[in-house]
């Protein structure tokens, strides 16, 4: 199972890191990767492979949260297939 992962924020180092790290714990893969920062905010959007993870998703998703709290930034998960069908043109 694929999903989504957006974290957002004020751009600081680490970030990258430390959510890559999450998921290595995790045995979560990242599968694509795209990241930018726009006038000191960052932006990252992940497409991660949940199939060999050692957690549900719902748990992830409560870790991650938490991790974006410690951090000062948002991190969001959404299943591939909600997120395809939210952008539907």
């Amino acid at each position: 199972m694929n999903a989504i992962v957006t974290v957002v924020g004020s751009d600081k180092v680490g970030i990258i890191a430390r959510v890559s790290a999450f998921f290595a714990e995790r045995n979560i893969n990242i599968e694509d990767i795209s990241q930018t920062v726009l006038s000191g905010n960052f932006v990252m959007m992940m497409m991660v492979d949940l199939s060999q993870s050692s957690k549900p998703l719902p748990l992830v998703k409560e870790e991650l949260d938490a991790l974006g709290e410690q951090m000062g930034v948002s991190i969001s998960v959404m299943h591939e297939k909600v997120f395809s069908a939210m952008h539907r043109i």
